[in-house]
């Protein structure tokens, strides 16, 4: 029996993303497929004071609720690959609990605007958090990357196609 089978996890998004995306399809995969695209995030009125000293960040990351995701895939055809792979082995949408995380480059904060580059993110996506990038806390020094050894370096080439469009 799954102990977690009636626990109810609820979010509330904080404030929304808006990019130049407009569609799934040709979007940049990974930020840094995203270079110089510039972002806003918009947060809700109430979480402003949440801002404080964010300022000395260079970057951020962004968790968001993927919201054009409807369905669960456990085996994914990534972008990077030709190969089915494990959902959990990838970073791709179709997730049991549609979260994605994206490491944004901060502008300047505006009240409660957040000006970002390097933005992979669909508009209008729901943003659940924010947080900042600390390269000695979100680096480490000798990380593996599995399957995706043999792509390092085509991100920055791939757009999104229809693999995940529903």
């Amino acid at each position: 029996m799954n102990p977690f089978e009636s626990m109810q996890i609820h979010y509330r998004p904080i404030g929304v993303i808006h990019t130049p995306f407009q569609a799934l399809q040709g979007m940049p995969i990974q930020p840094p497929g995203a270079k110089r695209a510039q972002g806003r995030v918009e947060l809700l009125p109430e979480y402003v004071e949440g801002l404080q000293d964010l300022e000395g960040f260079s970057h951020l990351i962004l968790i968001y609720h993927f919201h054009q995701v409807h369905e669960v895939q456990l085996t994914v055809t990534p972008f990077l690959d030709s190969q089915p792979r494990g959902l959990f082995a990838t970073r791709a949408p179709k997730r049991p609990n549609p979260i994605g995380l994206s490491v944004v480059k901060l502008v300047r904060v505006q009240n409660n605007l957040l000006f970002v580059e390097d933005i992979d993110v669909l508009d209008g996506t729901p943003l659940l958090d924010i947080k900042p990038f600390v390269p000695e806390f979100d680096q480490p020094a000798e990380a593996r990357v599995g399957w995706l050894e043999k792509s390092r370096g085509q991100v920055a080439n791939r757009k999104s196609d229809e693999r995940f469009i529903e």
